[in-house]
């Protein structure tokens, strides 16, 4: 098919143009045999051409969306729609992997998705507070609300920072998002240039990574200890880097569950004071404590305003209502509300209203009660049930809190060579290699989340993962779920 590609080099439109309308046409009319695309060295000497031509034609298809790379497996076509019948280890679905998007199998037993089972919801609760501002706004309830958010559910998020983790954010501070994806997002937009570095922890979410990189960021990964981010490695990239901002979850941290020790925390923010970056914490897990110790926001130790604070409520509510918000620095906001008011005006004023009246009536207390003793029980299966695995080869630390472990796999397995066994026997987990900021010789690692299931069907999906080399043929994909 590339043989069929002809470059003038008279014309006064430069090769790597001519290339890149050679290629994205033939990917528009779906004319190519072959999703993943000729390496660089290939398609320049077929083509008669510098190597240059053709990475520079191939950054503008990746820009433009319509390729991506996958470090030491090629380049591919990105897919605009997805086959429901297609193989669920195909590369184009670690593609979906690494924008938090996980293909699920039917009747799988799900150990990847972070997402609450509906049992849980608060139906009864919110349904009330949804009757109740029906009844008392009438149609004021489906205006829009201020860009920054529903004054009085603003109010309510100070009262509610203030009181469960000594955070002193003014309402004025807050801006209401449609979950803490939306967040970074908007971060993303207001903030990011073409070029700016950012740091990230590494692993890493793939979600945060995916919405720096659309922005052109050059993002750095900086390893994790047992406490927390690798301080010393941090100055250094910092000393060299200038990052914009470093992105950080520092309690149950997504996807290692590891937690900050508060050393750590200071001494990332002691960095942020000397060099005058802005730290992103993004919080959804801090609540879901097992234990009797009370974790800390980093922003509750931030007296200099240096932490954007982004926090969801979906993950531990109801993932419909999607309602999250962030705490933002003065010197920031203008900038943040106007691409917040770009992106989807406000978000849905109904929804903040009743939420707020759901705060108001302190349900949220007994709600967060209920369900930590519902994923604790959960938890501890999970943990009891890989303590028997040990003899398999399969390590990992207990977190004390949060919705998921990250386990070290035997070394004679690789983690993506495992996802495909589990996939057949109808058990999702999720890679390693989804999180991680660049290439790795061999994945280690898997994370397996217990929210989505019930203590039955943990156990047997253990019970799977210890007996995986008996396999039956998986069935094909039937939907895609969020991960994350």
């Amino acid at each position: 098919m590339f043989n069929s590609v002809k470059l003038d080099k008279k014309s006064s439109k430069p090769m790597y143009q001519q290339l890149y309308e050679a290629i994205s046409k033939m990917i528009d009319e779906d004319a190519l045999e072959d999703d993943r695309l000729p390496s660089i060295r290939t398609l320049a000497k077929s083509l008669g051409v510098n190597n240059v031509t053709v990475v520079t034609a191939y950054k503008e298809l990746e820009k433009d969306g319509y390729i991506y790379t996958l470090k030491g497996s090629g380049t591919f076509v990105k897919k605009q729609h997805f086959d429901q019948d297609m193989s669920s280890v195909e590369e184009g679905d670690i593609e979906l992997m690494l924008s938090g998007i996980f293909p699920l199998l039917k009747d799988s037993i799900d150990f990847a998705s972070v997402s609450p089972i509906p049992d849980l919801f608060p139906i009864e609760e919110f349904k009330q507070s949804l009757v109740e501002v029906l009844d008392r706004d009438r149609g004021e309830a489906f205006l829009y609300p201020e860009i920054n958010g529903y004054g009085p559910l603003r109010e309510s998020i100070s009262g509610f920072l203030k009181e469960n983790y000594s955070i002193s954010a003014s309402k004025e501070q807050i801006l209401i998002t449609s979950g803490g994806q939306q967040g970074l997002d908007i971060i993303s937009k207001s903030l990011v240039e073409t070029g700016d570095v950012i740091l990230v922890e590494n692993p890493t979410y793939p979600g945060a990574y995916a919405a720096f990189k659309s922005r052109g960021a050059r993002i750095i990964g900086i390893p994790l200890e047992e406490d927390g981010i690798d301080i010393e490695v941090l100055k250094q990239n910092i000393r060299r880097y200038k990052p914009k901002f470093i992105y950080l979850m520092p309690n149950y941290q997504s996807p290692t569950t590891i937690s900050y020790s508060r050393t750590k925390k200071e001494a990332v923010l002691k960095l942020a004071e000397e060099y005058g970056f802005y730290i992103i914490e993004d919080d959804f897990l801090t609540d879901l404590s097992f234990e009797d110790e009370k974790k800390e926001p980093l922003k509750s130790l931030d007296s200099r305003d240096r932490v954007i604070f982004v926090k969801s409520f979906s993950k531990i509510f109801m993932p419909g209502v999607r309602i999250g918000f962030m705490t933002l620095p003065p010197l920031l906001f203008k900038q943040i509300i106007k691409a917040k008011h770009s992106t989807d005006i406000s978000s849905s004023g109904y929804l903040q209203r009743a939420f707020d009246l759901y705060l108001r009536k302190g349900l949220w207390v007994g709600y967060m009660g209920k369900i930590k003793e519902v994923y604790k029980e959960k938890y501890l299966i999970m943990a009891e049930g890989l303590d028997k695995l040990k003899h398999v080869g399969l390590e990992y630390h207990r977190p004390g809190g949060g919705l998921s472990l990250w386990v070290r796999i035997p070394e004679s397995w690789d983690a993506m060579e495992l996802y495909e066994e589990c996939n057949k026997r109808k058990l999702a987990i999720v890679p390693g290699k989804v999180f991680y900021t660049e290439p790795l010789d061999r994945d280690s690692f898997i994370r397996l989340s217990f929210s989505a299931e019930d203590p039955e069907r943990i156990r047997k999906g253990l019970s799977l993962l210890e007996d995986i080399l008996s396999g039956n043929e998986g069935d094909e994909v039937d939907r895609y779920m969020p991960f994350l």
